[in-house]
């Protein structure tokens, strides 16, 4: 039997699993039936909490940054590796301040690694923020055909440490009218797949200096969250690209499971995005892996 632990970031869900040392050997096959929403836990993902010396990919973030000592092992609800989770790491960084592996005292900086490189963590108004490192325009930028859009609509490409297309829709109708049940087709597709945004300003776009939109996404490996911090940070680079230069570096992104901020900002390397918002731990037990 293995313990474990369920959280989520506002509603996008996960299970957690301590392995400090690296001793156990998730499969694909065992993520997806914890993940199961009928015959197993149910969750978007896994999250592996492991040091970073007990784990290959952790041998970079060491590099990176010594202080890294925890790893974020993440996969998605098929099993698949994932680079980076907005959502997931802030549920991570707040498990380890629960179990007592951490500690994140108000301004300080909690290095963890993850397979996108170190990504710092710090307590903010309503939870945890995480600066997602730079970001950048992907290329490519395909054409993108979902289930309840009437035509074919262009995405913009953004990787925030994980990769993203973005699109535009009309209205709040045709955003819920959306059917994300059936994956979006991308042409062309991107190699390594891409999670697929959904947005539509909000009415007006900028309120007190702060850009607000809302979103609907498609996750690489899941299908239809609730939630995607990633996804959120790349929905509000993509709006202020199309506003142009006096849009605002401060958003507010709503999405089904709640409401996400965002906020760009320079460093030595160039523009960075920050995602704050709630993390939360919903209840513990074990399981076993079969």
């Amino acid at each position: 039997m293995v313990a474990f632990t369920k959280g989520h970031g506002t509603g996008n869900d996960f299970v957690i699993i301590a392995d400090p040392e690296g001793a156990i050997e998730l499969t694909p096959e065992q993520v997806a039936a914890l993940c199961d929403r009928h015959f197993g836990i149910g969750a978007d993902g896994v999250l592996r909490v492991v040091r970073s010396a007990a784990i290959a990919d952790g041998a970079a973030s060491l590099a990176e940054e010594p202080a890294a000592e925890w790893f974020m092992d993440y996969r998605n609800a098929d099993g698949s590796v994932a680079e980076m989770c907005g959502n997931g790491i802030r549920v991570f960084a707040h498990y380890l301040v629960w179990a007592g592996l951490a500690t994140i005292e108000h301004g300080t900086t909690l290095p963890i690694g993850t397979r996108a490189g170190v990504r710092d963590v710090t307590r903010s108004e309503n939870g945890y923020q995480v600066d997602l490192g730079r970001w950048r325009l992907d290329g490519g930028d395909p054409d993108v055909t979902a289930s309840g859009l009437s035509v074919t609509r262009p995405g913009l490409g953004i990787d925030v440490g994980n990769p993203h297309v973005v699109v535009a829709v009309a209205s709040e109708l045709e955003l819920a009218a959306l059917d994300l049940q059936r994956q979006p087709l991308l042409e062309p597709a991107p190699p390594a797949g891409a999670n697929v945004e959904f947005v539509v300003p909000g009415e007006p776009l900028v309120r007190d200096g702060i850009g607000h939109v809302r979103m609907r996404v498609f996750e690489r490996g899941v299908g239809e969250t609730l939630s995607c911090g990633t996804g959120v940070a790349a929905t509000a680079l993509a709006v202020r690209h199309w506003a142009g230069v006096h849009a605002p570096d401060h958003w507010r992104v709503d999405v089904p499971g709640g409401t996400l901020g965002v906020r760009m900002f320079p460093a030595e390397d160039g523009e960075h995005v920050a995602l704050a918002g709630p993390a939360q731990l919903s209840f513990h037990g074990e399981v076993e892996l079969v």
